[in-house]
């Protein structure tokens, strides 16, 4: 099995730093043909994200049911069906003190990735990571999947390790699935082909 996980806030849909309401929930630009594409070529759909809003006491992790639910919807009209939805609600500065720590799972760190991985059988040398910041792609890269940057403009610290670096950097989710069933079509190349 091979899957695409996607970031959630500004890659999949419009990013409202920590909206949990269903009706601000907006798919970006070209979002449903780009899973639509993805989909039709066998992979499973996942979105992984970091959700510290939790931690930081701005809204409780049950308020996380209804935006799954709202983001399976609106894939849904596409036909296409969510595989799964991970998320980390810690932050080690966060104030609700269950959630206040350091752990494995939130990204950068591939702990959500490789949990997708063991629960659906996925491969993850066959799989992709993509994100609209670093962490999205260091995550990917460290888990073992390709990655794919899409410089909207959402990263601005760009810390640059070999770690952090994207096997392609593209401007929305249409042109990162675009890639992939391109590279489907190509020959295995190295992880990174500038290494």
């Amino acid at each position: 099995m091979k899957a695409v996980f996607l970031d959630k806030d500004g890659t999949l849909i419009e990013d409202v730093p920590y909206n949990i309401d269903p009706d601000r929930i907006r798919l970006c630009a070209g979002a449903l043909e780009a899973v639509q594409m993805l989909a039709a070529a066998d992979y499973q759909i996942f979105i992984i994200t970091n959700q510290s809003g939790i931690a930081r006491g701005y809204f409780p992790e049950s308020a996380l049911i209804n935006v799954e639910k709202h983001l399976r919807q609106l894939l849904a009209t596409a036909g296409v069906s969510l595989a799964s939805f991970y998320y980390c609600p810690h932050h080690p500065q966060g104030v609700i003190t269950e959630f206040a720590i350091d752990c494995d799972c939130r990204k950068p760190n591939p702990g959500l990735l490789k949990k997708a991985a063991k629960e659906h059988s996925i491969k993850l040398d066959r799989s992709w990571m993509i994100g609209d910041i670093l962490n999205d792609i260091e995550a990917g890269n460290i888990a073992g999947c390709r990655t794919i940057l899409i410089d909207n403009g959402n990263e601005n610290e760009w810390q640059i390790s070999r770690s952090r670096l994207p096997n392609f950097i593209v401007n929305n989710l249409r042109e990162a699935a675009a890639v992939i069933m391109a590279s489907d079509r190509s020959p295995p190349q190295k992880k990174h082909p500038y290494s």
